[in-house]
């Protein structure tokens, strides 16, 4: 495993295929105790064409439980500098899910020559998050808190882990990992700044580059979500491709998504160049 030293903490980067390939940066959602392994069954499919590579931020993954800064552009600064200690040079293509997809937009809005584009997978736009209150983002704390308590007593053993496309020495280690990581204080941290957090990239304006939006049917999402997803890529002219399935696409529909993502790898690459 590869690790990076940030504020003398580590950070877990996964990094896999050819480093002339397309460099692909997957972003995981919140509370994902385990991106690495999460975002297997999709990665697993596009080493061939594409170089991956995973940050695993802290709180997430082999990565330290340290609490560190999470206002947007610290978030940012972070990914990014843990991408220069690991020898990856840009330009990148964001592949975030869910939450982190505020990170992907503010990451194009501030460091624009750094991002080729952006691929979401039923990733997050500012307007998802700027209809809730305060007292929403409370009880999500409250309840997360409760979890914590939960699993501390071991009594977290039904939190869904995704099992598709591991090995059974993966699975152990993705239940591992959830007994250390599950609800720990780095979500909540996070969650008590993506009001703020939205607002920032809100107000920061459109983002200008090739922009391809898978989209879940929005059952296991927040009120809303699928709308202001879709006009949120109207307004960038993003392709978006609707799917019939949960939050965690990757899971359900890694064969579909990832022949889409080499063709738009493809077209993007040689528009370029």
């Amino acid at each position: 495993m590869e690790y990076v030293k940030i504020d003398n903490h580590k950070m877990h980067v996964f990094t896999a295929g050819d480093e002339n390939s397309p460099k692909l940066v997957l972003m995981s959602g919140s509370g994902t105790v385990s991106p690495v392994y999460d975002f297997k069954i999709l990665y697993e499919k596009l080493i061939s064409s594409c170089r991956i590579i995973v940050i695993e931020k802290f709180g997430y993954g082999y990565s330290d439980l340290y609490e560190g800064p999470c206002d947007i552009d610290s978030l940012v600064d972070i990914q990014r500098e843990a991408l220069r200690k690991s020898g990856e040079k840009g330009p990148f293509i964001l592949v975030p899910h869910s939450m982190s997809g505020l990170e992907a937009i503010r990451w194009k809005q501030e460091y624009p020559d750094e991002v080729m584009a952006v691929i979401g997978l039923d990733m997050a736009v500012p307007e998802v998050y700027l209809h809730w209150t305060k007292e929403d983002i409370e009880r999500r704390i409250r309840f997360m808190r409760r979890m914590r308590s939960l699993n501390k007593l071991g009594l977290l053993f039904w939190y869904p882990l995704n099992k598709r496309g591991l090995t059974g020495r993966e699975i152990r280690q993705q239940k591992l990992l959830r007994r250390r990581n599950a609800m720990n204080p780095c979500f909540e941290n996070e969650a008590k700044a993506v009001l703020k957090n939205a607002e920032i990239v809100k107000s920061a304006g459109r983002i200008a580059c090739p922009v391809l939006m898978f989209i879940s049917d929005g059952r296991q999402v927040s009120d809303g979500w699928v709308g202001y997803v879709h006009a949120f890529a109207a307004r960038m002219n993003a392709e978006t491709v609707d799917l019939n399935c949960g939050h965690y696409i990757h899971y359900y529909e890694s064969e579909h998504i990832s022949r889409r993502i080499r063709a738009f790898v493809k077209q993007i690459t040689e528009e370029k160049y």
